[in-house]
């Protein structure tokens, strides 16, 4: 065998072998074949943060095989992924093969295909130790966090916490939106808007937009008695057209995705977590099977920042659109710039390495959700090389007039038309046409409706996954590769919940963010863990030394951690003073924080040890009833009681631990027939991960389940407002 290449993934490798001939061996690493161990910290403090790194014994058979087959080759290729990982993964193994460093080859490309693989095997290089140290860093860096402050959680709060340096950060986020909606006060305004038709009958929708020449404030209609007040003064007011103005208005295509925009664009178009779509772009990626020797990846590298595009991509781009939707669509190449102070490494953006692999020429060799994702990302890379959507707004001022002299209010209808669809053609947008019919200066318009109503401003939203993204991106906190998985890990460990498509805090999210903003500021601060990020990117440039980076950052954290370790108490984090009182014992109870939530327990405690759930009183008078509807144990025949588990509230045996009889809680009906059965009413459950989601309380008669939260007697799925 003369020639040995390794990369992560089976698939990966699996792809690439159909491009090489038989004096290539292609083998896969199965992703990282060593890391820090999962038992102990792992790194050498004393000296220099030096890494001990271990092969977990799952990897243990697959490092041996690899070692006798590079031993057997004349050269080895490490064709990992070209970012920091990649890099870092291809030093691991060279560290492990012991081979001669003059029979190294490092090779890298941005998509899988034969071209990009070939060209990669004539200019291979060596690792680039920057990026290794780089991540060797990152790596470094967030070990210290988790594994010298999460046991900091454990002794002052609860058990099986977890801190991190970006997943702190975006719990933060998340708790700071949340407190944002519950200090929200709503503010009242009105708004007037009116019917109004031409000469011909065509009628059309005009809202009060100003007074004596000057708009009106949103809030400027305060109440009803306002409101009643503009009415009158415009009873028997006649309406004329004061002023029609048309403007060409257009729209620039989006730029082509970086892993932040694709993620943020398959959560609101395709429900897609951005773990998912991680997921579905790794196998796009890495190649599906579909016949032919010159099949490869479907779509170039999706962790990015970049909005690059390749010379050969853009030319193709403009064959593909004159011969798919015609020559008014092609008008010459579109080059973007990065903005992003977060871009890395000279990556491309998201885009499918063949553009004459349309969508629905791949549909039979994809999943439906490999489909989904490869047709967004199809679209939108081509609609970025295709021209502006051209419209034209139309603005009508009307004027009110009693006795032939003006109120001095005017009310103002807008209006949009498509004049060329551009871009839209192939990647549709939300923006709809609103016709106005075709009116003069001076026309005469007939009033036929007035409409008056009463609005409340309304708290922000929480963030989407699509929202926390992005919101991410704008701090600078994490990169590429890690929004995806510190999503899932705050999902995980139960720090948010998602509650109909949002993330929502839980109580322990909020205390351990309390005690983070308090105590341990830089940990949960933007600007401190963007300029992380900064000193990261310097040190992958070759700018800087890793060592003095952890340093700087590890020294003043450890003094305090120390400091917080000796002045706060369990006691003094958790536990507040209430004025519930034992059922038990008469002691007074305190207010305490566990693993599902806040309860009430006894202060007599070890030798009383009464607890009990805290509970509004509306979830107060559910329980009571729930447990009066109860049927007694079906074991023994006692009562049964409300109990809260890792899942929620249930039904137990009163006896336990002598009976361990359980049973399902009757759950939250929404007042909704099922739309499937037509008998069931809709019921809020939950997933055994603690996800929330709809179904048919007939089951198993019924299996209707939604992750959508049903409206209405017809079921359908609630509109969701898109979090921007």
């Amino acid at each position: 065998m003369k020639h040995l290449v390794i990369v992560e993934s089976p698939t990966k490798a699996k792809t690439i072998s159909k491009f090489l001939g038989k004096d290539y061996r292609v083998e896969s690493s199965f992703g990282h074949i060593r890391d820090l161990p999962k038992s102990e910290m792992g790194v050498d403090i004393e000296h220099d943060f030096a890494p001990h790194y271990v092969i977990p014994k799952a990897n243990q058979k697959r490092a041996t095989e690899l070692k006798k087959l590079a031993k057997a080759s004349d050269d080895v290729y490490f064709a990992t992924d070209q970012d920091r990982e990649g890099e870092a993964i291809s030093w691991h193994l060279q560290e492990i093969l012991k081979v001669p460093k003059d029979k190294i080859k490092r090779i890298a490309f941005h998509e899988i295909t034969k071209t990009a693989v070939m060209d990669a095997l004539e200019h291979a290089g060596q690792i680039n130790l920057d990026l290794v140290d780089a991540q060797q860093a990152r790596r470094v860096l967030d070990r210290l966090v988790g594994y010298e402050l999460s046991p900091f959680l454990w002794r002052k709060v609860a058990k099986g916490l977890s801190a991190g340096r970006v997943q702190s950060v975006a719990v933060r986020l998340v708790v700071e939106r949340e407190k944002e909606i519950e200090a929200f006060v709503p503010q009242e305004y009105w708004t007037i808007e009116i019917d109004v038709a031409d000469k011909t009958t065509v009628s059309f929708h005009a809202s009060l937009h100003a007074y004596d020449g000057k708009t009106l404030d949103k809030f400027e209609i305060s109440n009803e008695k306002d409101a009643q007040d503009i009415l009158k003064k415009l009873e028997s007011a006649d309406y004329t057209v004061k002023e029609v103005t048309m403007k060409d208005t257009s729209r620039k295509p989006p730029t082509p995705f970086t892993t932040s925009t694709l993620q943020q664009d398959a959560n609101r178009r395709l429900r897609f977590s951005p773990k998912q779509t991680m997921m579905f772009a790794q196998q796009l990626y890495e190649g599906i099977e579909a016949g032919s020797e010159e099949d490869g990846g479907y779509i170039t590298y999706m962790r990015t920042d970049s909005v690059n595009l390749s010379e050969k991509f853009l030319s193709e781009a403009q064959e593909v659109i004159k011969s798919e939707y015609g020559t008014q669509y092609a008008k010459g190449e579109k080059k973007y710039a990065t903005k992003s102070k977060l871009a890395q490494e000279a990556h491309e953006a998201i885009r499918p390495t063949l553009v004459s692999r349309t969508p629905e020429s791949v549909k039979a060799h994809l999943t439906d959700a490999q489909f989904k994702l490869y047709d967004l990302i199809w679209r939108r890379s081509v609609a970025s090389q295709m021209p502006d959507a051209l419209y034209e707004a139309t603005t009508i001022d009307i004027d009110t007039l009693k006795s032939k002299k003006s109120t001095g209010y005017v009310f103002r209808a807008t209006g949009q038309i498509e004049k060329f669809d551009g871009f839209t053609r192939v990647y549709q947008t939300d923006r709809e046409e609103v016709l106005l019919p075709a009116v003069k200066k001076d026309d005469a318009l007939d009033l036929l409706k007035f409409d008056p109503e009463q609005h409340f401003t309304k708290p922000p939203a929480r963030y989407s996954e699509a929202g926390l993204v992005k919101v991410l991106e704008e701090h600078g906190v994490g990169r590429p590769s890690t929004y995806a998985p510190t999503i899932s890990t705050i999902v995980e460990r139960k720090y948010v919940i998602k509650e109909e498509g949002r993330l929502k805090p839980t109580e322990m999210a909020t205390l351990v963010n309390d005690i983070l903003m308090e105590h341990f500021p830089q940990i949960v601060d933007y600007e401190f863990t963007a300029r992380m990020e900064d000193d990261l990117d310097e040190v992958a440039n070759g700018k800087k030394d890793w060592v003095p980076v952890i340093r700087e950052f590890y020294t003043p954290f450890k003094k305090l951690l120390g400091e917080k370790d000796k002045e706060l108490s369990k006691k003094e984090l958790t536990e507040e003073v209430s004025d519930e009182v034992c059922d038990k014992c008469g002691k007074p109870m305190v207010s305490k924080i566990g693993r599902f939530g806040r309860f009430f327990a006894c202060t007599g405690y070890p030798e009383c040890k009464n607890t009990k759930p805290i509970e509004s009183k509306e979830e107060q008078e559910e329980d009571k009833k729930a447990i009066e509807e109860a049927e007694p144990c079906d074991k023994c025949g006692a009562p049964m009681v409300i109990k809260t588990g890792r899942f929620g509230k249930f039904l137990g045996c009163s006896k336990y631990p002598e009976c361990k009889s359980i049973r399902s809680l009757s759950l939250k009906k929404l007042g909704i027939v099922c739309p499937d059965c037509g008998k069931g009413q809709v019921v809020e459950k939950k997933t055994k991960r603690g996800k929330m989601f709809y179904g048919c309380d007939k089951y198993p008669e019924c299996t209707y389940a939604s992750w959508e939260k049903p409206t209405g007697a017809d079921g359908e799925p609630t509109p969701e407002k898109q979090e921007e």
